[in-house]
């Protein structure tokens, strides 16, 4: 009888492990899959916004295609077709010009909307448009220079001024963005901690029958405004510091000092406040 007691309470262990392991399998597999939507995600937003960047550098290409025409033709302007060929790349470098604003203009709305926020990203951004304003100067000069030419062509002599003002407006709408995203980047690098015994994490409802952060009243104003970049040890003053909230390990430590009082040391910013803005520690 004994035996089968055994066997049977072992067969009991097997099924409950099994079903543990099932479970943790389960889970491992959600958040798999989970992380692989963001990252299919990341991919579409990089590849939509490459498309973009390829699209305007391949509009100033074929601008500087058709300045060297021009600027071969205006050397030899007796031609008696030189004048019309002129013309005809004037107004192409006039409407790939304002396709290029269009398409900048586009790349800041996408960059927005984006969840990619990065110094490289408003950078690049930058760049094109400033790439816009030179290739402007350009286009001013060489009118200038095919006025000293007395080569005249027709229904052009507003473009250099219409594409100034545009070029005025993109980067009116480019220093907006770079507003934006500056706002944007100090909102994701904000995060708040605190730290207190017991008794006083539950006085501000920090704290309430052992849940922490699960009353929506809880007093936020206790809490420390920091910027995760700058802020990656945070002395606790107490020999005894225990995490309330969720922080992945590996992303930190408790340090103690010669007196044995508790420092957090960030060691991995991103990582450590990926789950959650709010620290919570008590400490005695």
């Amino acid at each position: 009888m004994k035996n089968l007691f055994l066997v049977a309470m072992c067969m009991a262990l097997l099924v409950a492990c099994d079903q543990n392991g099932n479970q943790k399998q389960n889970e491992t597999q959600n958040e798999i899959d989970s992380l692989q939507t963001i990252i299919n995600q990341k991919n579409d937003e990089v590849n939509n916004l490459m498309n973009t960047f390829t699209q305007i550098q391949d509009g100033f290409n074929q601008i500087n295609e058709a300045e060297g025409r021009i600027n071969m033709l205006r050397n030899n302007s007796e031609n008696n077709n030189a004048a019309d060929v002129i013309k005809e790349n004037l107004e192409f470098i006039q409407t790939t010009m304002a396709e290029n604003k269009r398409l900048i203009e586009e790349l800041q709305a996408k960059a927005k909307e984006s969840s990619i926020v990065s110094t490289k990203l408003k950078e690049a951004i930058q760049k094109m448009t400033q790439q816009l304003e030179d290739k402007n100067k350009e286009i001013e000069e060489l009118q200038a220079q095919l006025a000293q030419k007395d080569i005249e062509i027709s229904n052009l002599g507003a473009t250099v001024t219409n594409l100034t003002e545009e070029n005025n407006e993109v980067k009116a709408s480019n220093e907006s963005y770079k507003q934006l995203t500056d706002n944007q980047d100090a909102q994701l690098n904000t995060a708040w901690y605190v730290y207190g015994t017991s008794k006083e994490l539950k006085e501000h409802k920090i704290l309430v029958k052992g849940d922490v952060l699960e009353n929506e009243n809880f007093d936020k104003d206790y809490f420390t405004k920091i910027d995760i970049r700058k802020t990656t040890s945070i002395p606790l003053g107490s020999k005894y510091a225990k995490l309330y909230t969720t922080h992945p390990a590996g992303s930190y430590s408790l340090l103690k000092d010669s007196d044995g009082k508790y420092t957090l040391r960030i060691s991995d910013p991103a990582k450590f406040w990926s789950v959650s803005k709010y620290l919570v520690i008590r400490v005695k």
